[in-house]
C-alpha cells in the first residue's frame, strides 16, 4: 500500500508509525523484492528530503528531517539480510539473544573452531591467499543460511529457528569482518 504525499509534499503521517515493510509498500517477508526497495525508497526520499523543504516553515523542515532520518534507517536495515531477519523476529516479539544466548549447534561450534583456526594460521602465514578461501567459504555460508532463514520465517514461520540461524549469521558476519581488517592489514 503506497501513500500520497500530504500538503507539505511529505508521506502520510500514518505512514510514518507503521512498520519498515509497510513503509515501502513490501510485504512483511524475509524474501524480498530489491528492485521495489530500492525504487520506492528513492521515491520517498525524494518526496521527503530536507532540501526540497528547505524554504518551507520550520515545522515542515523539522518533519521532512525527521521523514528522511527514518527512511534512511528503515532501507538501511531492510537491505541487509540479517537485520531484516533480525527485524522480522523483532515483529513478532522474539529477540534473537544474541548478546546471552550463546548455545549453538555442536556441528557449528565445531565450524567455528575450524574458521578461527584457519583465520590464526593465515595471519601467522601472512597468507592472502588462504583469508581469500576462508572469506569464501563464509560467503557460501552465509548464502546457505539466508536460504535456510527464507524457509524458516516465510514459509514454515519457525521462528525459534530463525533465531537460532540468525545468532550464526552475527556470528559469521563478524567472522568476515575480522576476515577483512586482517586482509588490510596483511596488505600494508
Amino acid at each position: 500500500m503506497t501513500s500520497g504525499p500530504d500538503a507539505a509534499g511529505l508521506p502520510d503521517a500514518d505512514l510514518f508509525s507503521r512498520d519498515h515493510f509497510a513503509l515501502f509498500g513490501l510485504p512483511r517477508r524475509f524474501e524480498i523484492d530489491d528492485r521495489s526497495l530500492e525504487s520506492r525508497y528513492h521515491e520517498l526520499q525524494s518526496t521527503a528530503h530536507p532540501d526540497r523543504h528547505a524554504n518551507r516553515p520550520e515545522q515542515e523542515r523539522r518533519l521532512s528531517m525527521q521523514w528522511a532520518t527514518r527512511i534512511n534507517e528503515a532501507y538501511r536495515l531492510l537491505r541487509t539480510p540479517l537485520t531484516r531477519a533480525r527485524y522480522l523476529l523483532e515483529l513478532e516479539g522474539i529477540d534473537v539473544g544474541a548478546e546471552n544466548n550463546t548455545a549453538m549447534p555442536a556441528d557449528f561450534l565445531m565450524q567455528q573452531m575450524e574458521w578461527r583456526e584457519a583465520l590464526d594460521e593465515a595471519r601467522d602465514a601472512r597468507d592472502l591467499d588462504a583469508l581469500d578461501e576462508l572469506a569464501r567459504k563464509l560467503r557460501h555460508a552465509r548464502r546457505e543460511a539466508e536460504a535456510l532463514l527464507a524457509r524458516q520465517l516465510d514459509a514454515d514461520h519457525d521462528t525459534g529457528g530463525a533465531a537460532a540461524t540468525v545468532r550464526r549469521m552475527m556470528f559469521i558476519a563478524k567472522l568476515g569482518d575480522d576476515i577483512a581488517e586482517m586482509h588490510d592489514t596483511l596488505e600494508n
